[in-house]
């Protein structure tokens, strides 16, 4: 019986190496975590404390109010009803994640385990419109959504309807055609890396006890897929949930979302930030419990696909 020895000076140079970096992970975690930290601290503390003192004295002179957030909540007394622009955004963003995340997932398993002529390419064609910026197609889907599509003949001079006026026109349901349009190239790259490194010999045996593709999938793809697939719902959330640009265009006055509010009240707050740091830690408030709910599948699901076998 024969053992292999690691030398000293090796095993020792790997452990101080291993507690190096693991002290400097916790050094910049701790460092990142600082000014979210420090708006939270903010956020309750009152006017007059804010303005004069760091938000660090808290250790030293706590002195904490939820006026700010009652204020910035509420609509009474000039508030800023910011409770109603999150309804908004939880009404856009969590129909946009799930409608995004299903269609990818059915259009990931095609692309992995579907014979279809001309997959490999419509793949490359799909991925393709990653590099392409949204911003392209935004007066295009504006006109469709507020005209529908018209061709015009001119032999004949006739103008035949392609699509009708959907009726989308400042529209919640606009925001969730928009972002999953916008949001599919990605959730598609993502979900197909990892649904096509699934174990072969377990759709080939599904299939030969005569599952179908619908079976496999709601059966079998689901459920191994749900690292990935949660992954993916963070990403679509926290885009969706930040996004401005696309809510300001298509969902009209009635349907903006807490950031574009947040937007707003940072040009007309420049001298009650005070009241910012309970806005902003509201805007945040509702991603972070989405990430640190599904934080378990997160690094699972960035690492799909990745390594096979």
């Amino acid at each position: 019986m024969s053992t292999t020895m690691e030398p000293v000076g090796r095993s020792v140079s790997s452990a101080l190496g291993s507690k190096v970096g693991r002290w400097a992970v916790y050094l910049i975690v701790f460092l990142w975590t600082i000014p979210t930290f420090g708006i939270l601290v903010s956020s309750f503390r009152p006017e007059k404390a804010v303005k004069s003192t760091g938000w660090w004295t808290v250790f030293f002179r706590p002195e904490f109010t939820f006026s700010n957030y009652q204020y910035v909540l509420g609509s009474d007394g000039g508030g800023d009803n910011l409770a109603k622009f999150v309804m908004n955004s939880f009404k856009i963003t969590i129909p946009a994640t799930i409608i995004s995340v299903a269609i990818a997932a059915i259009a990931a398993y095609a692309f992995s385990w579907m014979d279809f002529k001309g997959r490999d390419w419509l793949f490359v064609a799909v991925t393709t419109l990653l590099i392409v910026p949204l911003q392209m197609a935004l007066v295009p889907l504006s006109q469709l959504f507020n005209k529908g599509a018209h061709i015009t003949l001119p032999i004949i001079d006739k103008t035949i309807t392609v699509f009708p006026d959907p009726g989308l026109t400042n529209k919640v349901g606009a925001l969730w055609i928009a972002h999953s349009c916008f949001g599919m190239p990605f959730c598609i790259f993502l979900l197909k890396n990892f649904m096509s490194s699934l174990p072969k010999e377990i759709i080939e045996s599904a299939r030969v006890d005569g599952a179908g593709h619908l079976t496999v999938f709601r059966k079998l793809v689901v459920p191994l897929s749900v690292p990935a697939l949660a992954s993916l719902s963070i990403f679509q959330f926290v885009y969706i949930w930040n996004d401005l640009l696309i809510a300001r265009i298509f969902g009209g006055g009635d349907n903006l979302p807490v950031i574009a509010k947040l937007v707003e009240v940072s040009g007309s707050r420049g001298q009650s930030w005070h009241l910012l740091t309970s806005a902003a830690f509201i805007s945040m408030f509702f991603p972070l419990v989405v990430f640190f709910a599904l934080q378990r599948y997160f690094v699972k699901g960035l690492l799909a696909g990745a390594v096979k076998g």
